[in-house]
C-alpha cells in the first residue's frame, strides 16, 4: 500500500503574470530551473501528455504525465498516468507588478518508505529543494523580461 507525501512552495516573481504563465506552459524549459528534471518531451501525437525523466544522484525516475486542467494566468495541474505516481499543481495569482507562483507536488511512496520519508528532515530537504528550484526560475523569468524589454520592436 502506498502513502501520499505532498509539499508546496511558493514565490513572488517581479514580472507581468502573462510572462511568468506562459514560462510555466512550456513544460519543456523545466530542467531550465528544476535541477532534478533532466527532461520533459511533449508527446506529438497527444500533446496533453508529456514524458518525464527525474534524476537524483544514482537514481533515475520516469513517469509519463497528463494536463488535467489549465486554467490561463490560474492555474496548471497535472497527473501521472504511468510510472513514478505523482500529482501536483501550479497556480499564479496576479499581483500587477508581479505575480506569486505556488507549487504543489504529490507523490505515492510504499508505505514502508513513507515512514522513513514523511518527517522533518525528508520534508526539509525536498521543500527547501524545490524553493530554490523556484528562486532559480524567479532568476530565469526576469532574464526573460529584461530580454523582452530590451528587444527592438518590429514594425
Amino acid at each position: 500500500m502506498s502513502e501520499w507525501l505532498e509539499h508546496s512552495v511558493q514565490i513572488e516573481v517581479a514580472a507581468p503574470i502573462d510572462l511568468v504563465w506562459s514560462l510555466w506552459q512550456n513544460l519543456e524549459l523545466m530542467p531550465r530551473y528544476f535541477k532534478w528534471i533532466e527532461s520533459v518531451d511533449i508527446l506529438e501525437e497527444t500533446p496533453e501528455l508529456s514524458r518525464w525523466k527525474l534524476a537524483v544522484k544514482a537514481f533515475e525516475f520516469t513517469w509519463l504525465a497528463r494536463s488535467l486542467q489549465e486554467i490561463p494566468n490560474q492555474l496548471i495541474q497535472w497527473e501521472s498516468v504511468d510510472g513514478l505516481p505523482n500529482r501536483g499543481g501550479i497556480r499564479f495569482y496576479d499581483r500587477k507588478e508581479s505575480t506569486i507562483v505556488k507549487l504543489t507536488v504529490a507523490y505515492a511512496v510504499p508505505g514502508f518508505l513513507a515512514v522513513l520519508m514523511n518527517n522533518d528532515f525528508v520534508r526539509n530537504a525536498v521543500e527547501s529543494t524545490l524553493q530554490a528550484d523556484m528562486e532559480t526560475f524567479r532568476e530565469y523569468a526576469m532574464n526573460e523580461l529584461r530580454a523582452n524589454r530590451n528587444a527592438p520592436e518590429v514594425l
